[in-house]
């Protein structure tokens, strides 16, 4: 097999997750913006998602979030996904969307309250159950805003025993995926800041807890592909929450703010053994000014781009590089795969799998847009918090 005909192979088995938050309405802190056509149900969600996977070949998977996607039968609803060659993917749970949780969730200063957080945890549990999903997702706003409101250290034997309960709750084959963000909405302390805080409850709690990295949930000038050189080393990087942010927040499209570090994390992605199924990787964005179908296409394809350019790096040349000392030929190594245009080689993987070499101008012929302004019209739309 060439080396071009390896790329492609690869590029064929990739998995992309979409999440079922954005296709529904979103917005900033201040509003939330309504989009014609936007789904209704869970069930409208994965229609919409289907179109993603039928356009791009490889966004089989689609996440949901718990109460946003709540329904009362979740494996008729795993069925309905199966029908549309889909499958559930990794479960969200909400913890920050209540007003008992103002002060926190898992790590509240009242055992009510913790109580009913961990609850909430061991239901998405179930739901796993019920859906065959591999993934729970964890992400808390749990944090102070000013110097001795909680006591710190109190707040992480907290959640080191909430996080226990929801580990010895897994089942077979299923994982806890910790995911941290050094700040908002808690802005003195948050209490999951940072990679070598999730890392260190994962290690404790065994090999089921996985640290998941959100691309956008680090400081300006982060180096985050030595985060996940870190995690894959250390056999602890579950997955990612692929997006883009320019000074904080983090729902951007994936690469629209810097695709040369998207490409950067695919190489240590590929380099490091963590192109598989093991390292989910999922799109975390939302999408408010632009049109979400065709942003999520779009975002499914910068994803394909990086990783692409990654799999084209020349290890042999690379390596021969670093080991002499050869500073300038190592980087030019990086940057002449990173300067290759994958375009035309991700069209010919398309036309290969039968799908257009364009999925966006593919999905603006379908007429799907028109169909779904027309039908759902009517009726509440879904969005956060619904």
């Amino acid at each position: 097999m060439t080396a071009v005909s390896a790329v492609k192979a690869a590029l064929r088995k990739q998995a992309i997750e979409t999440p079922s938050w954005a296709y529904g309405n979103s917005g900033t802190r201040f509003k939330v913006f309504a989009q014609p056509g936007v789904p209704r149900t869970p069930r409208e969600k994965l229609d919409d998602a289907a179109r993603v996977h039928a356009h791009t070949g490889v966004a089989p998977t689609v996440a949901l979030h718990i109460p946003w996607d709540r329904v009362d039968d979740y494996a008729a609803l795993a069925d309905y996904a199966k029908e549309r060659g889909l499958s559930l993917g990794a479960i969200n749970s909400n913890v920050f969307q209540d007003d008992d949780y103002r002060l926190g969730s898992v790590c509240h200063p009242d055992a009510a309250v913790r109580r009913k957080a961990l609850d909430h945890l061991l239901e998405c549990v179930d739901i796993m159950d019920a859906t065959g999903s591999r993934d729970l997702k964890l992400w808390f706003a749990d944090g102070t805003n000013y110097p001795g409101q909680d006591d710190v250290r109190a707040r992480q034997d907290r959640l080191a025993e909430a996080l226990a309960a929801v580990y010895e709750r897994l089942g077979e084959g299923q994982r806890m995926l910790l995911e941290y963000k050094f700040f908002e909405p808690s802005f003195y302390t948050t209490d999951v800041p940072d990679w070598g805080t999730a890392y260190a409850h994962c290690l404790r709690l065994g090999e089921k807890a996985q640290v998941v990295v959100d691309t956008g949930h680090h400081a300006p000038g982060t180096n985050i592909e030595f985060i996940v050189a870190v995690l894959l080393r250390e056999g602890k990087l579950g997955g990612f929450d692929f997006n883009s942010r320019f000074y904080a927040d983090d729902d951007l499209m994936v690469g629209s703010a810097d695709p040369f570090q998207l490409f950067r994390i695919m190489y240590e992605v590929v380099r490091g053994g963590g192109y598989g199924p093991r390292t989910a990787f999922m799109l975390d964005q939302c999408h408010n000014i632009e049109a979400k179908i065709p942003a999520i296409i779009r975002s499914v394809m910068n994803v394909q781009e990086a990783t692409a350019k990654a799999l084209l790096v020349d290890r042999d040349a690379l390596s021969a590089a670093q080991a002499s000392g050869d500073v300038l030929a190592a980087n030019a190594v990086l940057m002449d795969a990173y300067n290759t245009d994958v375009r035309p080689l991700l069209a010919e993987v398309r036309e290969e799998m039968g799908l257009d070499p364009d999925p966006v101008a593919a999905y603006h012929r379908s007429g799907w847009a028109e169909r779904i302004t027309e039908e759902r019209k009517d009726g509440r739309q879904a969005g956060w918090g619904a």
